[in-house]
């Protein structure tokens, strides 16, 4: 298939190895290092691709979901979204059931942390145009940060800066006590019950 009937057809900036076999043609591998050296698309991972004209229109939010899956986006990133910190994060750091990895590329760099499948939960779908990306809930988001932090006292949790007042008007209770409890740490229970302020 020829470049530009393939760019027509699939339609979408971000595209996988798997789009290209349910268009049902055939791509080659070689020409999609022809593609690449001619400039037309960038290799975000092996079986991950950007049309090189379309980076604008690709969030780094959809990048992090398609170049390592499941995964949802949460610590810094979401606490920053939903503003609980004060901090504008430009980084991607997601948390998966898989192993922790890091990629790197002409996009950015992007992380993910290791939880475990039991805490694999609380996060919603945002849309992203054709494709979209998982969000975890502010009350998840802020649980990840502290367990995998292992934030342990209340200086390190000063140091956070949480912005109470959103956490008054956004945070549900009932399902913040019931994502701590899946978490199952003693020491994480008592830390959000001695600093936390929930109304």
């Amino acid at each position: 298939m020829k470049y530009f009937d393939f760019k027509k057809k699939l339609e979408k900036p971000l595209f996988t190895t798997q789009d290209i076999r349910l268009l049902g043609d055939k791509v080659f591998a070689y020409q999609l290092c022809l593609w690449q050296k001619q400039g037309y698309i960038i290799k975000l991972k092996n079986g991950v691709y950007v049309f090189t004209d379309g980076i604008g229109q690709v969030k780094p939010e959809t990048i992090a979901a398609n170049l390592y899956a499941p995964s949802y986006i949460s610590l810094e990133k979401a606490l920053s979204f939903y503003g609980l910190i004060p901090e504008m994060v430009y980084s991607i750091t997601s948390v998966t059931p898989k192993t922790t990895r890091t990629f790197k590329n002409r996009l950015g760099n992007f992380t993910y942390q290791h939880l475990k499948p039991a805490l694999f939960c609380g996060y919603r779908e945002i849309k992203d145009g054709p494709a979209s990306y998982l969000l975890a809930e502010p009350e998840k988001a802020l649980l990840d940060y502290l367990y995998l932090h292992k934030i342990k006292d209340k200086k390190d949790w000063q140091g956070l800066r949480l912005n109470q007042k959103i956490i008054n008007n956004t945070f549900r209770p009932k399902l913040f006590a019931n994502y701590l409890r899946l978490f199952d740490n003693k020491k994480l229970t008592a830390l959000c019950s001695k600093n936390l302020e929930l109304k």
